[in-house]
């Protein structure tokens, strides 16, 4: 028995160091698959290392019944110093032929959108990012989790 516990803890640490570029990845759950235009998520990411550039991720799940093709937010980051910038970003869900772009596991699609990539933080610490939907409803539906994901940048990306 000792010997099936060491083969599946060497099998856990496998799997759990194959994504060595994330720093940080998190999904919040839209409470009753209604988002509205109030609610913030709120991702606080530990940055650490400074010199080398990163990717950020904004991560979307969708159901196949949300009624657009497209998704505005408005994200705004805060450093830890307290400088704060904030965007508009706008995120293709569906082609022009209603063709769902993330990928899909039963009617959830998860779309991960490059929202800034190669950026240097300037400082060590915690950076905050919220984000919040702006579609001109107060009541976006079948928005299901909305996630920040962020990276090192690949030497490729560079």
């Amino acid at each position: 028995m000792n010997k099936t516990w060491c083969l599946i803890a060497g099998v856990c640490m496998i799997f759990a160091s194959c994504d060595k570029q994330k720093v940080f990845e998190q999904y919040t759950p839209v409470q009753g698959k209604s988002w509205n235009s109030h609610d913030h998520m709120h991702f606080n990411v530990s940055i650490t290392d400074t010199a080398l550039p990163h990717n950020v991720q904004l991560l979307v799940r969708n159901t196949g019944q949300y009624e657009y093709s497209n998704l505005y937010l408005f994200v705004t980051t805060q450093g830890p110093g307290g400088n704060m910038v904030r965007d508009t970003v706008e995120i293709q869900l569906a082609d022009d032929g209603g063709k769902w772009l993330g990928k899909g596991a039963a009617t959830v699609y998860t779309l991960a959108y490059p929202y800034r990539t190669n950026v240097r933080f300037p400082d060590r610490g915690i950076y905050r990012f919220d984000i919040e939907q702006a579609m001109w409803i107060k009541e976006l539906k079948h928005i299901t989790h909305m996630g920040l994901r962020v990276e090192k940048a690949s030497k490729k990306s560079r």
